[in-house]
């Protein structure tokens, strides 16, 4: 490898052990210990091997597409215009409800395949477009049907709190209550929750409105996370880090009290540059704040239908770098490490004994050329699961 590499932590010349899954070993090739001298041997030659990737933010479970409002708002429409025309999130609404779950499932997995083909081994889908219990309750079957469809470890949130529905417009505290609450204790009693997320922000729900759903997920021994400070600054990254969140996501108008309460909780940033990207956002994340505060940053591809119809992670990557001023090695490190914490999943994200093994090969000289090329796919191979 060139000069520069040593805040990758890469290992030269390295052997990696794989039995069962697991990671048994990883070291200098020399050093391989004698009870693994004569196992089965893959030669990846002079290439880069790291941890799967983990997109720990999507929303790429949904019905129909947005490209009509795209087009609409290139021309001049604005976002009033175009939801009194039935667009908005709302559209996504009424074709996610009439959506079957195997057409749900159908519709995603294309971009499940893009983000797999680009060396992702792990991703999360949340809920969030059907905003009723019925279709709620679907996205999340669909989503635990994916894992079984292909190969890739799919971790669930419950965005119950996503938005109004039409239906209850003007009364979000009783579909909090009514419809929300109820949702997720059925949705957790099926065994569809891994961790409960909501939308903190003047356009969806306050905080005193995401509390009770947060109260709601701790009762049933749920984590929480929180789309948090996109569009202004309400105080969410500072209600998540109260409930102990894994990840505040968004994040670009958090303010100093806020990265210090998520610092003092352990809460990882989320960073969504496709979305910053796709809404021509001017607010940039307090990057020089998360590292001297010692927040963790992940980055993700926001992959939903209106504002990041993004399906690549590699791009994210430098979209984190370009657009938010990330280095390389702190991108690299936020579609593994920090995107695993962002999940709460101690056993991926790294190559060390006892992990997933889970990883991805690479036809590159240098970890940075992951981040630096622009619709450019290096991978050599995907391994999960210790197969290839």
């Amino acid at each position: 490898m060139a000069d520069g590499v040593a805040s990758y932590g890469l290992v030269e010349d390295a052997a990696i052990a794989v039995s069962s899954g697991r990671i048994q070993w990883i070291g200098p090739h020399r050093d391989l210990p004698p009870d693994h001298a004569d196992w089965p041997i893959i030669d990846f030659a002079d290439r880069l091997i790291t941890p799967g990737l983990i997109d720990p933010h999507t929303h790429a479970i949904f019905g129909g597409n947005r490209a009509v409002e795209f087009e609409m708002r290139l021309n001049g429409a604005t976002y009033e215009e175009i939801a009194r025309a039935g667009g908005g999130i709302l559209s996504t609404v009424t074709a996610t409800r009439a959506a079957s779950m195997q057409d749900l499932i159908q519709e995603a997995l294309p971009r499940i395949d893009a983000l797999l083909a680009e060396g992702v081994t792990c991703i999360e889908l949340k809920s969030g477009y059907g905003l009723d219990q019925d279709t709620e309750l679907r996205m999340l079957r669909a989503a635990r049907e994916i894992a079984k469809q292909r190969p890739v470890r799919v971790q669930t949130s419950f965005l119950g709190a996503h938005a109004v529905p039409p239906e209850f417009t003007g009364r979000a505290d009783a579909y909090i209550d009514t419809v929300c609450i109820p949702t997720l204790r059925a949705a957790h009693a099926e065994g569809l929750v891994d961790a409960v997320d909501g939308f903190c922000e003047g356009i969806a729900f306050d905080t005193t409105q995401i509390a009770r759903v947060f109260d709601a997920a701790r009762d049933l021994g749920l984590p929480v996370k929180l789309h948090a400070e996109q569009l202004s600054n309400l105080g969410g990254a500072r209600l998540a880090a109260s409930y102990g969140a894994l990840s505040a996501d968004h994040v670009e108008y958090v303010d100093a009290a806020g990265v210090a309460a998520m610092t003092e909780a352990g809460t990882t940033a989320v960073l969504l540059p496709g979305a910053f990207y796709t809404l021509r956002e001017t607010q940039v994340p307090p990057i020089d704040l998360f590292r001297k505060a010692g927040v963790p940053m992940a980055l993700a591809t926001d992959c939903n239908p209106g504002s990041s119809p993004l399906t690549s992670l590699l791009l994210a990557m430098n979209m984190g770098c370009t657009l938010f001023g990330m280095t390389p090695a702190e991108a690299l490190a936020g579609v593994t490490r920090n995107a695993a914490r962002a999940l709460g999943l101690a056993d991926a994200g790294s190559i060390a004994p006892g992990q997933r093994a889970d990883l991805a090969v690479w036809d590159v000289s240098h970890p940075a050329e992951l981040v630096y090329r622009i619709g450019f796919n290096p991978l050599h191979a995907r391994i999960f699961g210790g197969e290839v």
